[in-house]
């Protein structure tokens, strides 16, 4: 929300709770170097706030990133990251659905991308 004088109200009116609440729930057997939680607030007020919903990753599959060079008031360069629309839901059960409703989202997560497949096709090509 654009138009909201503190967008991050909700994250820091409830970020230290939600982060608490996750890791006491997060019991060591269960979980490996891979996992990792993706909370995502909406730009709302803090009283705002419907709850936290534990979802699964949205993804809009027509949404493209692009890193646009840009230089800041000081002189330093950088890049803008600019995305597609991002208020679309992506279906029921998602985080950016859950946002978009007024929920804190919280989407476990693994960091592993390998594309095994790819490692024993790239085997075949260097035995």
């Amino acid at each position: 929300n654009r138009d909201l004088a503190q967008p991050f109200d909700a994250a820091a009116q409830h970020g230290e709770r939600v982060v608490r609440q996750i890791v006491e729930a997060d019991a060591p057997e269960n979980s490996d170097y891979a996992l990792f939680y993706n909370v995502n607030f909406p730009p709302i007020a803090a009283a705002d706030v419907k709850g936290v919903s534990i979802v699964a990753q949205g993804f809009r599959p027509t949404s493209r990133f692009v890193a646009e060079p840009t230089i800041a008031p000081n002189g330093r360069r950088f890049h803008w990251i600019r995305g597609g629309v991002q208020d679309e839901e992506t279906g029921p059960g998602t985080d950016v659905t859950a946002n978009l409703a007024g929920y804190i989202s919280v989407t476990p997560m693994r960091a592993d991308l390998t594309d095994h497949a790819a490692i024993t096709a790239l085997k075949d090509q260097f035995a």
